[in-house]
């Protein structure tokens, strides 16, 4: 099928906004919501986390974008796409689409075509850094434009593909929260210790191992033999080690230092304070550099019930930190942190919970990945005339 394709720019005004100065307090604190594109969360923009003044408004060379427009961000975040459900103004790293005739252009199916061309516009990104996209890149963007009927039957089943992907997400972040609520409601705030468990340094638990990097002046010690472990391997919403990118040779595994399955791999060094204690399990041996500590359980305590002690124990760990902007926690404080340890059957009863935890996400995370696919072949379906 064949649709007329016009260029974004024809359609739609562009509007920009701007940021109050920092140095005049007159301008802050006021009741007009002004973004800025760390308030986006969703498909919905509707809280932010500034408020401006009318004057603030006035200074700034901003606008205020009724309801119901669709908003991008053209630096950092790019792809992004949401529709601001109040009036709001906005910083000048975001852009306000307004459409100019709404019985040519639906906005629901605007959104959801910019959606669709996310990779497209990231791509066109440019900076060394922080990525940005120029007006002129938004305006060229050429949009499919059927029958203003077509187009909100378009939206229609796109949303409804949509509402089921994200009942999906839902049901996995709901999942998330069964876990840190039966944790608690068994064993208490592992800081606090409210149910008086017995307290051991964490040493006493686990062999703490920090990882190391095999000399890069020696070839013959990387290749494909054993994966190599880094954090951002641990950075991840997963509870198992993501694929490492780069492996060790079967002579620098001999140099390196390994650990098997069951272990459980800490970031004790890192570029920001908030990821020192981020946690993630060896499901295999693997190999893993210095930035991570490792622990591997002794008899008498469970490997799952450890790992949710240190997902729950992240302050506590970073408390071991050098406390500086990047943060490090040495072997020897992460040996000496004080951890909870309640009797081996009250881990077993908990380990037995979380299996069937791991279970069921597994399920909800096919069954999310599932959806998500359908929800983009429709996309591309929709937006050739296909559906």
């Amino acid at each position: 099928m064949s649709w007329p394709v016009v260029a974004l720019g024809d359609l739609v005004d562009i509007r920009g906004g701007g940021t109050p100065s920092k140095q005049k307090p007159e301008y802050w604190g006021g009741a007009v919501p002004w973004a800025s594109v760390k308030d986006f969360r969703g498909a919905e923009l509707n809280e932010t986390t500034d408020y401006i003044t009318t004057l603030g408004v006035e200074k700034s060379a901003t606008n205020i974008i009724p309801a119901g427009n669709i908003i991008v961000p053209t630096r950092m975040a790019l792809g992004k796409v949401a529709i601001n459900t109040v009036d709001m103004a906005i910083n000048q790293d975001l852009k306000a689409l307004i459409v100019r005739n709404e019985k040519v252009l639906d906005k629901n199916y605007l959104k959801r075509f910019l959606e669709a061309k996310a990779d497209f516009i990231e791509g066109h990104g440019k900076g060394a850094t922080v990525k940005g996209i120029t007006l002129d890149v938004l305006r060229k963007l050429e949009v499919p434009v059927p029958p203003i009927r077509e187009q909100k039957r378009i939206a229609t089943i796109l949303d409804k593909a949509d509402a089921i992907r994200r009942k999906r997400q839902q049901a996995i972040q709901l999942a998330d929260e069964f876990l840190r609520s039966v944790f608690l409601d068994m064993f208490g705030d592992p800081v606090i210790n409210p149910k008086g468990w017995e307290v051991k340094p964490l040493k006493q638990l686990a062999r703490v191992t920090t990882g190391s990097t095999p000399s890069r002046k020696e070839e013959r010690f990387y290749g494909d033999h054993i994966e190599w472990i880094k954090s951002d391997n641990i950075n991840t919403p997963c509870h198992f080690l993501t694929k490492a990118s780069e492996s060790l040779s079967v002579e620098g595994k001999k140099v390196a230092r390994v650990v098997g399955s069951g272990s459980i791999l800490v970031t004790c060094i890192a570029g920001s304070f908030d990821c020192i204690g981020n946690v993630a399990y060896a499901d295999r041996e693997v190999a893993f550099n210095q930035q991570i500590n490792a622990l591997t359980p002794f008899n008498g305590v469970r490997s799952w019930f450890l790992y949710a002690l240190i997902i729950f124990s992240k302050k506590h760990i970073q408390s071991a930190s050098t406390n500086s902007m990047k943060g490090m926690v040495s072997k020897g404080k992460m040996e000496e942190i004080p951890m909870i340890c309640p009797p081996l059957s009250i881990q077993d009863e908990f380990q037995e919970v979380f299996l069937k935890f791991l279970s069921l996400t597994d399920r909800l995370d096919r069954s999310f990945a599932g959806a998500t696919d359908v929800f983009d072949s429709l996309s591309q379906q929709a937006f050739s005339g296909e559906i």
